[in-house]
């Protein structure tokens, strides 16, 4: 069943990629949750005319998210976490945590976007992260667990 995609699904695609999937995912999940619609001729012309128009858009995104991507390189992150006794955290810190940070320093970026390998951290020490700014611009930041002053 061929689909062209109305959002980003995970594994799958990005908006307006059309996509090859088994018929009762498409069926019973995508068009149903509004992530997907068929791709009849008239859908595929539509999809191509918006296309033409984004493609100016598109590029303008592109090099918004390339600025960001240079202020995250620059940044030296350190995400402090309340730790016990041989480095171990009280609780962990997921890609919530570096969202928080990158907003004090004043970088928008939504969880969702954020990835870190395993999902949570759960020692102090450096970590990397991946962040996908758009779907041509991801950026790695290295980042620092450090134990919190103890009071």
């Amino acid at each position: 069943m061929e689909l062209i995609l109305k959002k980003d699904v995970e594994n799958l695609g990005f908006t307006d990629d059309i996509v090859e999937v088994k018929n009762g995912y498409g069926r019973n999940y995508l068009i149903p949750q509004g992530y997907a619609v068929l791709a009849t001729p008239s859908a595929k012309k539509v999809l191509a005319e918006t296309l033409k128009q984004r493609a100016f858009k598109e590029k303008k995104a592109i090099e918004d998210a390339e600025k960001i991507a240079k202020k995250i390189n620059n940044l030296d992150l350190k995400i402090t976490a309340k730790a016990g006794a041989g480095d171990k955290l009280f609780g962990s810190v997921s890609s919530a945590d570096v969202s928080d940070e990158l907003a004090k320093e004043g970088i928008e970026v939504e969880k969702k976007y954020i990835n870190i390998a395993g999902n949570v951290i759960k020692r102090l020490g450096p970590y990397e992260a991946d962040i996908r700014l758009h779907r041509e611009v991801i950026v790695n930041l290295p980042f620092e667990v450090v134990a919190a002053a103890q009071s």
